[in-house]
């Protein structure tokens, strides 16, 4: 690693003093978190390409739409098995290898979804699944890493935030494509033949294998781990500490089970599930909820979907440049929560409206707030579960979000087979989303993180 600019002898090393702190250079941590973005994007993109179309891909390899919706929890469960290993292996390798080995499983997952377009390879393309779900373990712990290793505690919130859009944006584009390019199944409004479906299908997994790719020759060829000087005073400290990596396993189960013990942490932990998981069972029961309203409404769910996420950008850039601006961290994540059950009764009563314009808007408020609070929550937890690696945090985090989403998905599914299931689905949504406000309101303001960047 190239030498701290400007460090004398002596300042070499971290936290050794104020000028070895320094986030510079300016253009180089934007690139890495660039680079990072179009990898987190083309693993969203897989979480729910089929999912969307579910419809479609159910004809095309002869099952039910119950058995494409495992395509979209198939990523819900391999992270739930993989966070922890993953969350090491950041801690122990550092963000290249991990983000290295993120845009490689990605390609691979990617070229075998090309090769799964055949009626008889269905599980070809659940293997394939499960492999960018893998990925996905790597992916999500990243983005608080990334900002407190290359940015300065006054961009920390605001780089997590946009690392968090990467995987948006790509959530984004898997509802928006696919809805686009590939063809209802025979039958309805605008369908065409099962082959017709296996050539949109090609086309869509073509563009995905092109991106995967190129994303993993950046990632060769330019991403770097780490600049040569911690850019914060906490992250220089961390790294004093050894908090940076962990020497053994036994060790990472200690800092684990320090973390876990953390005031307020737990409280965070289930208000963030239920929150996280409210937002994936949504995205992925869409098509089918919109369905049990508007009959012949495939590609509005993939336009509402998109709405969804895009909105979900705009509120997660806004909650970070808010939380770097004012450190409020939790008076920000109550207002979050509280905004976010109001999107929900508003969507539930987009429903009612029977006009589909007003579960556009809705579907952009409910977007807006709940993706909005995956970056709050991820620096809440590092601050309070400081010096702890903030991979792991963040880790357990979004493990609980694909526990809720697992739950929350089964049992919304099952609420969708009834008469007028969908108002029983969001009934449950806005019940859950009131029991995480509570959690909330529970966490103590206890900013750990902050108190280490101002300490003298």
């Amino acid at each position: 690693m190239e030498a701290c600019p400007g460090a004398g002898p002596g300042q070499g090393g971290p936290g050794s003093g104020d000028d070895d702190i320094r986030p510079l250079p300016l253009a180089r941590r934007w690139l890495m978190l660039g680079i990072f973005c179009i990898v987190t994007l083309a693993n969203g993109f897989q979480w729910v390409q089929f999912a969307i179309i579910d419809d479609s891909v159910a004809a095309y390899y002869g099952t039910s739409r119950d058995v494409v919706d495992w395509t979209s929890l198939l990523f819900m469960i391999t992270y739930l098995l993989g966070m922890l290993p993953a969350a090491w292996f950041l801690d122990k390798t550092g963000l290249r290898w991990t983000v290295l080995l993120a845009a490689a499983g990605n390609a691979l997952a990617a070229w075998l979804k090309v090769l799964a377009v055949r009626p008889d390879l269905l599980a070809v393309l659940f293997s394939a699944q499960a492999l960018a779900g893998v990925v996905n373990c790597f992916v999500l712990s990243v983005p608080p890493r990334l900002a407190a290793v290359w940015f300065g505690d006054h961009e920390v919130s605001t780089a997590t935030a946009i690392g968090v859009i990467g995987n948006q944006l790509g959530n984004a584009l898997g509802f928006a494509v696919p809805s686009v390019l590939v063809r209802a199944p025979p039958g309805a409004a605008g369908g065409g033949s099962l082959d017709d479906i296996g050539d949109d299908l090609a086309v869509v997994g073509y563009i995905v294998a092109g991106v995967c790719t190129a994303s993993l020759l950046l990632v060769v060829l330019v991403f770097q781990a780490a600049p040569p000087c911690p850019p914060s005073r906490a992250m220089a400290a961390a790294q004093q500490l050894g908090d940076a990596h962990t020497d053994s396993l036994s060790e990472y189960l200690y800092s684990l089970k320090t973390l876990i013990a953390s005031p307020g942490f737990l409280q965070l932990l289930v208000a963030y599930g239920i929150s996280n998981g409210v937002s994936s069972a949504a995205g992925t029961i869409l098509n089918g909820l919109l369905l049990s309203v508007y009959v012949d409404s495939e590609t509005d769910a993939g336009l509402i979907g998109l709405t969804m996420v895009v909105s979900g950008l705009v509120g997660s850039v806004l909650c970070g440049l808010l939380l770097d601006a004012t450190a409020k961290f939790k008076e920000l994540t109550v207002a979050v929560y509280a905004l976010s059950l109001v999107a929900i009764v508003l969507f539930t009563g987009s429903l009612y409206s029977g006009e589909i314009w007003t579960v556009y808007v809705a579907g952009a408020l409910a977007g807006s707030t709940l993706a909005g609070y995956i970056p709050v929550g991820f620096e809440f937890a590092a601050e309070l579960t400081y010096p702890a690696p903030e991979g792991t945090s963040s880790g357990l985090l979004s493990a609980a979000g694909m526990l809720m989403a697992i739950v929350f998905t089964l049992s919304c599914n099952r609420l969708l087979e009834e008469a007028r299931g969908w108002l029983w689905v969001c009934c449950c949504l806005m019940a859950v989303l009131v029991v995480g406000a509570a959690f909330t309101l529970t966490i103590p303001n206890n900013l750990r993180r902050q108190r280490a960047q101002r300490a003298p």
